[in-house]
């Protein structure tokens, strides 16, 4: 994870575009490493299951940011773990 963009100050840009389309160029899906849900801290929903892989409590209900993320390749900073690229 990238630790520099790691911050409440990228939290709230994230938060405050998350009504902003996702990038076209979004590739991939969800891989349950819960990586994003640790951005900046450990969200208090974050659950996981016995193999390891993490899971949302309030999924159904979960915020914009939560559903968006990675939105752009700017704010991607769980790689490599995530399952989200952004091809050139």
């Amino acid at each position: 994870m990238d630790r520099a963009r790691n911050t409440w100050g990228a939290k709230l840009r994230r938060t405050l575009t998350c009504g902003l389309p996702v990038s076209r160029s979004r590739r991939g899906a969800c891989r349950s490493c819960g990586l994003c849900c640790e951005l900046p801290n450990a969200c208090p929903f974050l659950r996981f299951r016995p193999d390891g892989r993490s899971f949302c409590a309030i999924y159904r209900w979960r915020p914009l940011n939560c559903r968006k993320y990675p939105r752009t390749a700017a704010e991607h900073i769980t790689r490599p773990e995530c399952g989200f690229s952004f091809p050139d």
